[in-house]
């Protein structure tokens, strides 16, 4: 009897033992279950897209130059107006004939920016080119020649994210408007397409009045490395991908080559954009808040 109770506190004790254990395993769970935990809700936050070499000729970031010609049919160049015909979109600035064809996307974008110039006392702006078909590219290239235009077909102004800016007080090396710009530009996703100190790289001669949209962020970066288009597209290549700070926003610009049909992931709550650069790949740019 003594031995049967005895043997009895032995397995209870040993089964109170191996439920504390049990208990202790549940509690404690591995760091590597909590990681793949992590990574699967953060999968959940991503989409994957298709990108097909169509979109290789869309997009804000296209390089167009004398080696790359502009796409068949660009969005901006399909939208582009008479400004002259739609004076509505004509506020705080003058054009310097009836000609001059923008997209009202471009010429928002460039009248936010001269609003805040106005601010800062500065408001004599005007329009001289914007959009400009084949006919009057070749009709320029052959007033101008080489060394200040391009061939149709081959110009910033074909493909419709180009305007060329004046100022009715004087020449835009000299005059406040063209200072300003060359300052804040970048703030408004513009760039000076042809600085005096990269024409070996552009193959255009300094062109104070030249500006081309690219869009935020990636002006700014532009802006802090000194880099021309045709630089900050090579450097991307090479980088992968770079991640940058602008009024307190944390972008993640990434280059993706691009063989006919690609797949990537991106967020799916759609703060992302996608840009072709008109050679072999797409530049996807993600908001990542503040």
């Amino acid at each position: 009897m003594k031995k049967w109770f005895f043997w009895l506190v032995i397995l209870l004790l040993l089964g109170y033992g191996l439920a504390q254990h049990k208990l202790r395993v549940v509690n404690d769970k591995p760091p590597q279950e909590d990681n793949q935990a992590q990574e699967i809700i953060s999968q959940k936050n991503e989409v994957s897209i298709k990108v097909t070499k169509n979109q290789i000729y869309k997009g804000n970031l296209l390089l167009v130059n004398k080696d790359h010609p502009v796409p068949p049919v660009g969005e901006e160049s399909e939208e582009a107006v008479n400004l002259f015909q739609n004076k509505e979109l004509v506020k705080g600035f003058g054009l310097l004939d009836n000609t001059i064809q923008l997209s009202p996307r471009l010429v928002q974008k460039f009248s936010t920016m001269i609003e805040t110039a106005k601010n800062d006392g500065v408001s004599h702006f005007l329009i001289s080119s914007g959009y400009r078909d084949d006919k009057q590219q070749h009709q320029l290239y052959q007033q101008m020649g080489a060394e200040y235009a391009l061939p149709a077909g081959y110009s910033d102004h074909n493909l419709g994210l180009s305007l060329d800016i004046g100022s009715t007080q004087a020449e835009m090396n000299r005059a406040t408007e063209g200072k300003w710009l060359k300052k804040n530009a970048w703030r408004y996703g513009f760039i000076l397409r042809y600085p005096k100190d990269k024409t070996a790289i552009t193959g255009i001669q300094y062109e104070p009045w030249h500006f081309r949209y690219v869009g935020l962020p990636h002006s700014a970066f532009m802006e802090e490395k000194n880099f021309v288009l045709e630089q900050y597209l090579d450097f991307l290549k090479v980088q992968k991908t770079i991640t940058t700070t602008v009024d307190h926003q944390i972008y993640e610009i990434t280059y993706y080559p691009v063989f006919k049909n690609t797949t990537i992931s991106v967020p799916a709550d759609g703060r992302y954009e996608i840009s072709g650069n008109n050679i072999d790949g797409v530049i996807v740019t993600v908001n990542q808040g503040s």
